[in-house]
Formats: structure tokens, C-alpha cells, sequence
């Protein structure tokens, strides 16, 4: 879940890598996978889709004991709010999502109103502001 992910964990990171315009997801899940390798595009072995992936620099060190490296990926199930926006996730989000607009290399991202299911108030619009959940 990304509120498991320590700071430590995606410190190797060098870029974000994503398959599909995540600008009109309000939401994607993010989770930390042991991968044979620190780039290029992984296995993805979960319902739904991925929809972008971390990369690591040269300095990640693979596990001693599996020789894999933990890198994030991120994705959607079928049931999530960009397939069904009326459905489980209407008025919320899973544990593990996060707003795709908060992500960068080395930050694990946030909730947001938006991510949340709700739109912010009036007053908030018409200040511009957003805050993190």
C-alpha cells in the first residue's frame, strides 16, 4: 500500500514511466515489485492494467537474496472509477491510490480531494487550492 512505501524505498528512482495519459485518472494504485531489473517495462501478473512503472538508476541495489529490485508500479482494476464511476469507488479510493498528479521519482504521491471521489469546495476552486488528504 503507498502508505507503506518509505521514502528509503523509492530513493533509487529516476524516472516514471506511463503507459496511458494518467491526467484522466483521478486515481491510480501504486505498489512496490520485485523485478529482475531497474528499467524497462515489467510483467504485470493482476487484474486491470498497469498504467506506468518506476525506473531506477544505476546506484539501486538488487536483494542478496533474491537478486531482485523493488521498484513501484502503478495500476487500475476493473472495478475502479475510470471503468465504473458509480460504482465501489465512487465517493472514495482503495488504501493503495494515490493522485497520479502528485507522483514524481522518489515521491510516493498523495490523496486528494479529487482522488478521494469528491470535488472541492467552491471556495477552493475559486482559490486554486488543493489539499492532500
Amino acid at each position: 500500500m503507498s502508505s507503506l512505501i518509505d521514502a528509503d524505498e523509492i530513493s533509487h528512482e529516476v524516472d516514471l514511466v506511463w503507459l496511458e495519459d494518467v491526467g484522466q485518472l483521478d486515481y491510480v494504485r501504486q505498489s512496490l515489485d520485485r523485478l529482475p531489473t531497474r528499467k524497462g517495462k515489467p510483467a504485470y501478473h493482476r487484474d486491470g492494467r498497469m498504467v506506468g512503472y518506476a525506473i531506477l538508476g544505476p546506484n539501486a541495489k538488487a536483494s542478496r537474496a533474491s537478486g531482485t529490485f523493488r521498484r513501484r508500479v502503478f495500476w487500475v482494476l476493473p472495478h475502479d472509477r475510470d471503468t465504473e464511476p458509480d460504482g465501489l469507488y465512487a465517493k472514495s479510493a482503495p488504501a493503495e491510490a494515490v493522485d497520479p498528479r502528485t507522483l514524481e521519482p522518489r515521491v510516493k504521491g498523495y490523496k486528494t480531494e479529487r482522488s478521494e471521489g469528491g470535488p472541492p469546495s467552491l471556495a477552493m476552486q475559486e482559490l486554486g487550492i488543493q489539499l492532500p488528504l
